[in-house]
């Protein structure tokens, strides 16, 4: 029988499973998190890094000290987030963050990144899956790149603009971009 013909079932939305699932907070708490983020953090004026930074924290986010944020910086939960020191994050970066997201020290995150740790990919049932990312020191995500549950970038690693990152990038490698192989920075080894 066709494919187009054969009955194939649809998952009913209403009754998916996973709601609220990830929030690991009462929901009051993530309200006011979203009014907060709304005035403070995704506000696309020129707002200090600093303030950004207090309403993370305030909200649980572990931000280090020296930390640009720039303009429309969205995180879903911000207990759920960690950041080292003279960190960079571009302006419209989405820190979709179901489960943990930990950036070491001195990493660039560019404009319109999206990290996300949650995905109903895998499964028919639209349950929701969830595993960490971790960025490490020294590791630049260039512009509108897609990071995904899972997925860890090695020490110094570059990811090319517009690249899905699953699994492992090795420290000191350039990724992405169409390239086939993987491009070392000269004097590394491994």
């Amino acid at each position: 029988m066709p494919a187009s013909t054969r009955k194939v079932p649809v998952v009913p939305l209403a009754r998916a499973p996973g709601r609220r699932e990830s929030w690991d907070r009462p929901l009051p708490v993530v309200l006011a998190w979203g009014l907060c983020e709304v005035l403070f953090v995704t506000n696309p004026l020129q707002v200090s890094s600093r303030l950004r930074a207090a309403v993370l924290r305030a909200f649980g986010a572990r931000i280090g000290r020296r930390v640009v944020f720039r303009p429309r910086t969205r995180v879903r939960f911000p207990w759920k987030l960690e950041i080292g020191d003279d960190c960079w994050i571009g302006e419209g970066v989405w820190f979709h963050d179901q489960d943990r997201i930990t950036i070491g020290h001195d990493v660039v995150i560019s404009q319109d990144t999206l990290l996300t740790t949650g995905s109903h990919a895998a499964r028919r049932d639209m349950r929701l899956e969830t595993r960490p990312i971790v960025i490490e020191d020294g590791a630049w995500i260039t512009a509108r790149c897609v990071v995904l549950g899972g997925a860890r970038v090695g020490r110094s690693a570059v990811v090319r603009p517009l690249t899905v990152v699953r699994g492992s990038v090795d420290a000191g490698s350039i990724v992405g971009g169409g390239l086939d192989d993987r491009e070392r920075f000269p004097g590394t080894s491994g």
